[in-house]
């Protein structure tokens, strides 16, 4: 995930793993949504240039589009691949990527990320062929939630991918009025008729704290 200055020199920037946060892909990496799916109107603006290398046969592998501030951000590997597959309404509400290494990067577990202005996609590694998966809405504010290993909420807890859901193993599938993502530990669904989330860590209903 390389930055250069928009319409300047580009200046190769190879992507370091950064250390692991408190908050994984929790709090200190967060970008909310009123909705259970991240809407077009609730981002700053989708991103306008979009520019993708690699075999014509298969998905790119770096994508290179606009983030905030005219900032060109170089989106590789897994990340690349999941961006380039998803639709355009997909793309309109994930927004423009963020910058700087709390908002893109590795975390110790190997866990990829790319923040949004509307979302993140995250990757457990940068093994070609890993999967990585879109999270957004209130089922990411859930799962940004700090938690205690039990999943219940506390602010001494921890959250997003290190926190007791784990890392997401889904996009947001729909089932009639329900939203639903999965972890490695458990589920996040949102009801968009009630709006109300539920959290299911290792079979066991816990508080959203939402």
């Amino acid at each position: 995930m390389r930055m250069t200055a928009h319409r300047r020199t580009a200046i190769a920037a190879g992507l370091a793993a950064v250390a692991l946060l408190a908050a994984g892909c929790g709090t200190s990496d967060d970008g909310t949504s009123d909705h259970g799916t991240a809407p077009a109107s609730s981002v700053a603006g989708a991103p306008t240039t979009e520019r993708a290398t690699g075999s014509a046969a298969a998905q790119p592998t770096d994508v290179t589009i606009v983030g905030e501030r005219d900032v060109e951000v170089t989106l590789t590997g897994p990340i690349a691949e999941k961006f380039s597959s998803a639709t355009p309404e997909q793309k309109q509400a994930l927004g423009l990527p963020l910058t700087g290494d709390h908002n893109a990067g590795a975390r110790e577990s190997g866990l990829l990320f790319q923040q949004f202005a509307g979302g993140v996609i995250t990757a457990k590694s940068a093994e070609p062929g890993t999967p990585a998966y879109i999270t957004w809405g209130k089922i990411r504010d859930a799962w940004n939630v700090d938690r205690a290993a039990d999943g219940t909420p506390d602010v001494g807890g921890d959250n997003g991918s290190v926190g007791p859901l784990g890392a997401p193993t889904s996009d947001e599938t729909a089932d009639g009025d329900l939203l639903t993502t999965t972890f490695d530990n458990g589920t996040v669904t949102f009801n968009t008729v009630t709006e109300e989330v539920e959290v299911t860590i290792n079979g066991q209903v816990v508080p959203s704290g939402l």
